[in-house]
């Protein structure tokens, strides 16, 4: 009897942890969406014969940097626990007033994106000045920059240029430099790697270190997951979440710079509809809703997806229009998903 039970110990003892082990992978918030990065890219490998050349992983790469670096910022901000329904219009806001404002004045282009970049970090800090001491909810107040931003983007590039279309900045000074920082490329063995990649990893990365390993990211758990108990302990939260606000302005910046310089004009209408690539990405990448759970990785794994499948469907020579409703049908089962994975992670911590 006791020789059996001596040996049936350590099998009971190993399974636990084995238990352990596989409930702390599973409660990872990145975790599904790398599951179905995997299964996604695997798939567009079989049925699509033009999706498995490395100029076509890199042109992929290149799709998912343009949402995915705003999706970052945006991840930030959920996890955080608020909305910025203007991200994806600020966009084409931060282009058009360095290329309107340098053409109309004619003045260098580096100072109009300087200028641009003041107008967009203000832009985000009244969208969470409003937040905060209003108490309306983000989702209303960034629906109202949205539409805000939508009607000027229009309605100036009219008044300064007669059309719907900025300027070509090709010939404006400044041009060439700011085009090789934001829109620069380069090749390695006959394949182009676009700047905007490299910018993407490091903010990723440099987003994922804030998250885990420092002060100011365990602020942006605390005031997600429950902001009058942040307080109570001495969390900023009024800062942090104006703070997240502009963040999200500055990255929005950021892209808008690569895009102008990229193709030396812009359409007014352009980046309406972006706003909801970027919350799609991170809540497919393990955000939650509600706030207070998520990392930038699952955010930048849920931009690869999208890059992917955008590209994919069209190497596979399908419908494109068939891309918006398998990013519904993402959406949803990452919802599920993240609800199954949040309860997996608040058992471990009871446990």
């Amino acid at each position: 009897m006791s020789q059996g039970f001596a040996s049936s110990a350590p099998s009971e003892a190993s399974n636990r942890v084995k238990l352990g082990w596989s409930h702390r992978l599973l409660a990872r918030p990145e975790v599904g969406a790398a599951v179905a990065a995997a299964l996604i890219f695997v798939f567009f490998l079989a049925v699509a014969p033009a999706f498995r050349s490395a100029d076509a992983l890199f042109t992929v790469l290149y799709q998912a940097s343009t949402i995915g670096i705003v999706a970052v910022a945006v991840g930030l901000l959920m996890i955080g626990g608020e909305f910025d329904l203007s991200a994806g219009v600020i966009v084409t806001s931060a282009g058009l007033f360095n290329a309107l404002f340098s053409y109309y004045l004619g003045i260098n282009l580096i100072v109009g994106a300087v200028l641009s970049l003041v107008f967009c970090l203000g832009v985000g800090f009244v969208n969470g000045y409003l937040v905060m001491r209003t108490g309306i909810p983000s989702f209303l107040i960034t629906l109202g920059s949205f539409f805000i931003l939508q009607g000027a983007n229009l309605g100036i590039t009219k008044l300064v240029t007669g059309a719907v279309a900025s300027p070509n900045i090709s010939r404006m000074d400044g041009y060439d430099i700011l085009r090789t920082i934001f829109a620069g490329s380069f090749q390695i063995g006959g394949i182009t790697i676009w700047n905007s990649v490299l910018y993407w990893i490091a903010f990723v990365a440099l987003a994922a270190w804030i998250l885990q390993r420092t002060r100011v990211g365990n602020w942006i758990y605390a005031v997600g997951g429950n902001a009058a108990s942040a307080r109570a302990v001495g969390v900023p939260v009024v800062a942090v979440k104006i703070g997240l606000f502009m963040t999200v302005s500055f990255l929005g910046w950021f892209v808008g710079m690569h895009t102008l310089f990229r193709f030396n004009t812009l359409q007014a209408g352009n980046g309406v509809g972006n706003e909801f690539l970027h919350i799609i990405a991170a809540v497919v990448g393990g955000t939650l809703l509600t706030g207070g759970f998520g990392n930038a990785i699952g955010v930048a794994i849920g931009a690869f997806i999208f890059g992917m499948t955008s590209l994919g469907i069209v190497y596979a020579g399908w419908d494109p229009n068939w891309f918006r409703s398998f990013l519904g049908a993402m959406l949803v089962i990452a919802v599920l998903v993240n609800l199954y994975v949040k309860k997996l992670s608040t058992a471990r911590k009871v446990g």
